[in-house]
């Protein structure tokens, strides 16, 4: 019997969740406060082509951010420089504009009501407003970076355009008007009126046109604020890198076209329902797993790889953190919807020539693919990032989740394969990894010139070349010798007192940050160098006294997956959902990590989504769960 998944969604919408929420399309997003945009709250309206650069008057370049390792230079000068700063938050992801109600900001919120209904896309809030009220229905437009907006009420709209910000984990900068520019040409239409604003901030620049229906005017009083006064608004908002000369849908056009696309993303693709649990804890499962779904969605489906706060607000001033692409993405191929994360690989092409230039400069073959960078592919320094390697194989994992349901992935995906394989056989020539090296496990960065043999990162290895020669043979080709030796000679992981080290050289294991060893079988597939016993005993030697409170929100995630591959479901279920200040969902669906600063962590909802994508598939599910699936397959 099929899935009553309109049923299995909407038990989900969410219902004054006190906190902000997020309409988008994976290109484009707006985050909205209480009143539906953004009225009190400065939150984001960001898009994936929306970057900004700093001018850069010292003409600082990679090579002033190095520091020498053994005849090598690796890009570790930040903070310790001024170049290395530069380099590190530019460029950075902007806020696109400010769009809330034109009201007395400090004017009381009285009652109110806010639901976003995900099976139509659709934000809807009623509140009192200095004792009148207010209704907003906001929603994205599915295709385009739009958004549209309908108020009833006595208020107007403001639109508000800021500065840019390099700091950490802000996008705008409201204080320095005189650094940027917004010009504006008014028109009128059949049905209203519009205005295309062009947005210049240094040698960047933007457009956005707006349109309304009716009588309603626009004004300025200046400092890149405009206003829309009427008493009944349906206002529609595009973003664009390029003019806007295309007319724009009506509010009625793009609330239609939203609906009709979420109905098609949850009819399709995978389902899993946990209705008739009796474990108490199955609902709460449930939520995450269908607010997941949709904010991967929204932040983690677009053309380029997500930052770990998407498009909702900043973080590492917008930047990809490439080791987190597989936490925010590999789930869409195993909740079948493969093309959501295929959409952001032509990036890596784009930045092949970049990644062999880095692979080359250390003496290394192929294309070594940098940890956090923008959509250029420039390094960012860092004495942490430029040492990680376990993002390199990523890319041979997508290319084999997309082969499994395509296989013309093959053609498509050999060279960004062999070109990964190539630096990997390349780096771990000798049989070992490092250094300079930071594992996953980040905690050892201040040892990156002696640490060595990861137990993650060699299985990861091993796996990621072993799948790349599987797909020489299966192109016709004859396996690689060099990454044959290679495989044949790789360290195996370190065993200390019957369970695995973090790395092979002291202090071996550390207890706080990611867990690390427990991927080396779960989030890696089973591969000769890992022992399911040892790492049985590791998994359990972990969750007796790991510090939590230093750990990740995709570490729960791992633990559960690594427990499913030894069938140990209990465990996995108690991973899934243990209780931990970084395991906590908000009403929102949001993975909350620190207060302040990274309200929200979307690896995450991604790797909570690729553990129960697994655990359904392999019926790794304890007594007391009652798992309806539909359209979700293993991990390889």
């Amino acid at each position: 019997m099929s899935m009553d998944r309109r049923t299995l969604v909407r038990r989900h919408t969410i219902v004054d969740a006190g906190c902000p929420l997020t309409v988008g399309n994976g290109e484009f997003a707006f985050t909205a406060d209480a009143t539906g945009l953004q009225t009190f709250a400065p939150l984001g309206t960001q898009a994936q082509w929306g970057w900004h650069t700093m001018p850069n008057p010292e003409g600082h370049v990679l090579e002033d951010a190095l520091t020498d390792y053994d005849g090598v230079g690796y890009p570790d000068l930040y903070p310790a420089t001024e170049a290395g700063g530069w380099l590190h938050v530019n460029p950075h992801r902007l806020h696109l504009g400010r769009i809330g109600l034109d009201v007395d900001e400090a004017a009381p919120l009285g009652r109110s009501a806010q639901t976003l209904d995900l099976w139509t896309g659709m934000l809807s809030s009623s509140f009192e407003l200095g004792g009148l009220p207010y209704e907003v229905e906001t929603v994205c437009h599915p295709e385009r970076d739009l958004l549209a907006i309908r108020v009833v009420g006595g208020a107007g709209i403001r639109i508000a355009f800021p500065y840019a910000s390099d700091g950490w984990h802000t996008t705008a900068d409201w204080d320095r008007p005189d650094r940027h520019t917004t010009t504006h040409a008014l028109t009128r239409t059949p049905y209203g009126s519009r205005c295309d604003f062009t947005r210049v901030l240094d040698a960047d620049r933007y457009h956005v046109a707006a349109e309304w229906a009716g009588a309603a005017r626009l004004t300025s009083p200046g400092g890149h604020v405009y206003l829309i006064q009427g008493d009944e608004l349906e206002l529609v908002v595009e973003f664009a890198r390029h003019p806007v000369g295309a007319a724009l849908p009506s509010f009625s056009q793009v609330r239609t076209a939203a609906a009709a696309h979420w109905e098609r993303f949850w009819t399709s693709g995978g389902a899993v329902s946990f209705d008739g649990s009796t474990d108490p804890r199955a609902p709460e499962l449930e939520r995450r797993v269908v607010l997941s779904q949709y904010l991967t969605a929204v932040n983690c489906a677009g053309s380029t790889p997500p930052q770990e706060t998407g498009l909702a607000v900043n973080s590492w001033s917008g930047k990809f953190h490439l080791e987190m692409h597989w936490w925010h993405a590999a789930h869409f191929a195993l909740w079948g919807r493969p093309e959501l994360l295929e959409r952001s690989l032509p990036w890596y092409r784009s930045i092949l020539p970049r990644a062999r230039a880095t692979a080359g400069r250390q003496g290394f073959r192929g294309a070594r693919w940098p940890k956090q960078v923008g959509p250029e592919g420039r390094e960012s320094p860092s004495e942490i990032g430029a040492f990680i390697v376990w993002q390199q194989p990523h890319l041979i994992y997508f290319a084999e989740l997309l082969r499994r349901v395509r296989p013309g992935a093959l053609e498509d995906y050999r060279d960004l394969v062999f070109e990964t394989a190539e630096f990997m056989a390349s780096f771990a020539g000798g049989g070992h990894l490092g250094p300079p090296l930071v594992p996953a496990q980040e905690s050892y960065h201040e040892s990156r010139r002696v640490v060595r043999d990861p137990a993650f990162e060699l299985a990861y290895w091993w796996w990621g070349l072993e799948t790349a020669q599987r797909w020489r043979g299966l192109l016709g080709l004859d396996p690689d010798p060099e990454w044959a030796r290679v495989l044949h000679g790789l360290a195996r992981p370190l065993v200390r007192d019957g369970v695995y080290a973090a790395i092979g050289v002291e202090p071996y294991t550390i207890r706080t940050d990611h867990p690390s060893m427990t991927g080396a079988l779960g989030f890696v597939p089973p591969t000769p160098l890992i022992d399911p016993e040892t790492m049985r005993a590791t998994l359990h030697d972990v969750l007796a006294d790991w510090d939590l409170e230093s750990t990740w929100g995709w570490d729960y995630p791992m633990l559960a997956m690594c427990a499913a591959r030894l069938g140990e479901p209990d465990t996995a279920v108690d991973a899934l959902l243990m209780d931990a200040p970084k395991n906590t969902y908000l009403a929102s669906g949001h993975n909350h990590q620190w207060p302040g600063l990274l309200p929200l962590y979307l690896p995450g909802n991604g790797g909570l989504l690729a553990a129960v994508a697994h655990m359904a598939a392999e019926e790794c599910f304890p007594e007391g769960w009652l798992v309806q699936a539909e359209g979700v397959v293993a991990m390889p």
